[in-house]
This record gives C-alpha cells, sequence and structure tokens, in this order.
C-alpha cells in the first residue's frame, strides 16, 4: 500500500472512518448507506436514503485522452461514473426507483471549457433518460458549476442522489450472518443496457491504475494532471499511452481505463421483484473493492474462495505495477463488483437474473462464524486475509 499512500490515497481510509464516527448514523448505523426518518411526511412506514460520491481522478484519464485524441465524448461517461458511485450504493439498501439526483461540477477553466461542461451534462442526461427506458426513474434537480482555479487542477465531478422509501423494502447489511452464500456479479463485459464492452474498472484505484499503466510523457506534456510536489519516482512511471491496445479486450487503454461505472440498477430491480424479502445483503465493492463488507458486518467470516475470473485490465495494472494481489482485492475490484447475499436457495435464482442482462454471475463464496469481522480471499494468487 506504500505507493497507493504516497500517492495521497488511501483505500481503508481510517482517518476518515475516524473522523465521521461521531456523527449520527441514521435509524440503522450499519447499513450500506445513511437511512433517515421520512421528515418530510413524518410518515413512520417511510424513510430517506441519501448517497454522495463521484468519478474521483477518472476524470484526470477523461481529460488526458481528450486532449490526446480531441475526443470530447470521453465527458459523457465520467457524468455516469459520478452517478452511478451513488445510485448503485443506494441499490444495497433496496433503492429502485424514484431516486432526486443533483451533480457538482467544479473546474479549472483555464484548461476546462464549456464544451467539456456541455459533455458531462449531456452524459447525465443520456444516462438518465437510458435508466428511465429501463423502468428506473431518476429525476435530474440541477446542480452546481463552480470556477475553483485555485483549488481544482482540472476538474471534479460529484454527485448525491436521495430517494424515499417503504421501510419494509430495505435491504439491511445487519442481516448479513453466517451460514449465507454470496453471489458476486460482475464489472466487466457487455451488459444487455450498455453500448460497448466495459473493462470494469469503475470508478476505484484510477489513482493507481493511471500512474503504474502510464508512462512518463503525461508527467512531460501534462503536469497539471498531478500534484507537483509527489516523488518523481510514483508519477506515470509505467509504459503505456492512453492509445495502445489493451490486448484481449476491443477498447485501447485510454478507453479501458474510461469505461463507464457500470450499474446493476435493472438487475437489482428485477431481484427485487423476485425475490423481495429474501435478500440478506447487498455490497457493492467500490472503495476497499473485497473488503468493502468489512465496515458493514459483525461477528462473521466473509470467505471468497471462487472470485470470478480477472478481466485483462487488471492484470496489466498488476503486470506493470508490481503490486502484489493481496493489495491488488483491497484496491480494485478485480473483475468482482457487486455481491449479494442470499441463503443457497435462492443464489441460482440471482444468478439468472444476472445473466439475462448479460451480465456474469456466480457464487463466489459463503459466511462463517467467526469472532470479529475477516474477509478470506482464496485465490490462484494464494490466500489472502483481512482483518
Amino acid at each position: 500500500m506504500e505507493k497507493y499512500l504516497q500517492r495521497g490515497v488511501s483505500a481503508s481510509k481510517e482517518d476518515v472512518h475516524n473522523a465521521v464516527a461521531h456523527l449520527d448514523k441514521g435509524l440503522f448505523p450499519k447499513s450500506f448507506c445513511k437511512i433517515f426518518p421520512d421528515y418530510f411526511s413524518g410518515d413512520a412506514d417511510y424513510c430517506i436514503a441519501q448517497s454522495s460520491d463521484g468519478s474521483g481522478t477518472k476524470s484526470v484519464l477523461a481529460y488526458l485522452y481528450w486532449k490526446e485524441t480531441g475526443d470530447v465524448s470521453v465527458w459523457k461517461g465520467i457524468a455516469q461514473d459520478a452517478l452511478v458511485m451513488n445510485l448503485d450504493d443506494l441499490l444495497c439498501v433496496g433503492a429502485t426507483d424514484n431516486f432526486l439526483f443533483t451533480s457538482i461540477i467544479n473546474r479549472n477553466k483555464a484548461n476546462i471549457p464549456g464544451e467539456v461542461i456541455a459533455a458531462i451534462i449531456e452524459g447525465s442526461n443520456a444516462f438518465v433518460e437510458k435508466m428511465r427506458g429501463l423502468g428506473v426513474n431518476i429525476h435530474f434537480t440541477g446542480g452546481e458549476t463552480a470556477d475553483l482555479g485555485d483549488a481544482v487542477r482540472t476538474v471534479t465531478v460529484d454527485a448525491s442522489i436521495a430517494v424515499r422509501m417503504k421501510r419494509e423494502d430495505l435491504i439491511l447489511t445487519q442481516n448479513i450472518k453466517p451460514g449465507l452464500m454470496i453471489v458476486g456479479f460482475a464489472s466487466d463485459g457487455q451488459a444487455t443496457y450498455e453500448e460497448e464492452y466495459n473493462s470494469g474498472i469503475s470508478s476505484n484505484g484510477l489513482t493507481s491504475a493511471r500512474h503504474d499503466l502510464l508512462s512518463k510523457y503525461y508527467a512531460e506534456n501534462y503536469p497539471e494532471t498531478y500534484e507537483p510536489s509527489l516523488n518523481p519516482a510514483i508519477v506515470y512511471c509505467g509504459s503505456k499511452r492512453v492509445t495502445d491496445t489493451l490486448e484481449g479486450t476491443p477498447l485501447n487503454i485510454g478507453k479501458a481505463l474510461l469505461s463507464p461505472t457500470r450499474t446493476f440498477a435493472p438487475i437489482i430491480m428485477q431481484m427485487q421483484k423476485e425475490l423481495r424479502g429474501q435478500i440478506k445483503g447487498i455490497i457493492n465493492n467500490t472503495g476497499g473493492s473485497q473488503t468493502k463488507v468489512m465496515h458493514y458486518v459483525e461477528d462473521v467470516r466473509i470467505v471468497k474462495n471462487n472470485l470470478l475470473p480477472i478481466p485483462p485490465l487488471f492484470e496489466l495494472i498488476q503486470r506493470e505495477s508490481n503490486t502484489n494481489w493481496k493489495e491488488m482485492f483491497k484496491v480494485l475490484n478485480c473483475g468482482t463488483r457487486m455481491e449479494v447475499y442470499v441463503e443457497e436457495q435462492y443464489a441460482q435464482q440471482v444468478i439468472a437474473i444476472a445473466k439475462s442482462f448479460g451480465v456474469h454471475a456466480d457464487v463466489i463464496g459463503y459466511t462463517e462464524a467467526h469472532k470479529g469481522v475477516e474477509v478470506k480471499v482464496q485465490s490462484t494468487f494464494g490466500e489472502f486475509l483481512y482483518s
């Protein structure tokens, strides 16, 4: 984790968790998203769930690709990233419809012109329309675009989403107990609702991926894309250019790194229709990746002994960076992003629902009794314990 920390990033974010430890954790402290009473109506049968997140440093990759190729369309995917990082977290508490979405774009006007802002906003609208056609209604309530040249070197794209839902429909991670099967959903491939192959990268670990894959060419030509106080040895220390081919995929490396974060909303919506009340927990493996679940459970060991195949992009990142696999599984989803916890008799139905949308899924592990919290990853690269 040393290089990750030197670049100003933390996969576990212990200091952040400590900073917010005293704050109101809502109705269900271990829920995947913060859940509050329905303060608006006072109806005890309803609640409000809310999430705030963004595309992270993926916007820097979009900037590099746009500057190198002139392809402004890559910014549309960044808008989807910011949206989905919130939407799919809310899926984890059982929300599937009527989301209220607002966006926050901070830019350095010297580097980010109006055409980029327009492309980002267009990308948000296009994604909202696509989801509406699939029965997932997202209502765009507006947002803020600010010029913060002293604070932002290129652009940041963030979002916040809230939803009102029935308490009886909530899926709470407090129900993840020993004796459950874990069904994993692939982050890569091409879902029926996606326009092209998805590398599976989502929007986590991009600081590491960008610097470990891309060459010094980008440090020399685009100094605005990294913090100048960083040790030069950890800045763009790979061998690749964004236009290089990513073997085993139809994408170049730039497009692979910029694959829009996949939403599992249509799948979770169908799963809620067929298996309402039978889903014990859902975890979105974003920050913390295969160890994400550790923040939401108590006295259980999560055994992952059958993770889905690792997509080509993650294999390339590992080779270029020489990162050990224990760290890889903590920083990047490595092909298994969403995981659903169910009793054994429902596992195959969950898998079938995912596959009906073109998303590969399989039983990736199980839960067992344990004092404390532990994740055990058993892979062809070794067995790794996280606690």
